[in-house]
């Protein structure tokens, strides 16, 4: 069975809802961002501060490669994996891409105070408003798109694996 791919701006739930669909598939999790702190140990916004994006870049292609190799699992990405073409690339060979889409709004209540996310930290509205926007076309690059806005975690699980099968 192919991979599902789980991405979407940050705050929108992928490593939450990628936990509870594979549990509910029975498919083994994984997390490039978690994957590339197991691989630095240190945390994502430490790997940004001491080494800069084009480093922590470099290392989640690694995690990207890493992971789409593997089969029958669900994989969250991190907000910028799809800025990179090649991730994409690699993704999509055994993988259905989903994006969890969110409102600006909800996106901001979700990653208040950044939460260890360093391109968040200390970004006003409009630049985070800028970033999605930036974005959006590199997001739109998918397979379906399932709206979170409204909708539990679980709620978000079951519409991806109804419309993984009728993808397939």
């Amino acid at each position: 069975m192919k991979n599902i791919v789980l991405t979407g701006f940050m705050g929108t739930g992928k490593t939450t809802v990628g936990r509870l669909l594979a549990r509910k598939l029975g498919r083994r999790f994984l997390d490039t961002d978690e994957m590339i702190e197991e691989k630095e140990n240190r945390r994502i916004v430490d790997i940004f501060a001491q080494d800069g994006e084009a480093y922590f870049r470099a290392v989640e292609r690694q995690a990207v490669s890493k992971a789409s190799a593997l089969p029958n699992c669900v994989i969250a990405t991190g907000g910028g994996v799809v800025l990179d073409q090649r991730n994409m690339e690699r993704l999509r060979e055994n993988g259905v891409i989903v994006n969890l889409h969110a409102p600006l709004e909800l996106v901001l209540e979700r990653t208040a105070g950044g939460g260890g996310r360093p391109l968040l930290d200390d970004q006003t509205r409009d630049q985070v408003a800028k970033r999605m926007e930036e974005r959006a076309p590199y997001y739109d690059d998918n397979d379906f798109r399932v709206e979170i806005e409204g909708k539990s975690p679980m709620a978000v699980a079951d519409s991806i694996i109804k419309h993984y099968k009728n993808f397939m």
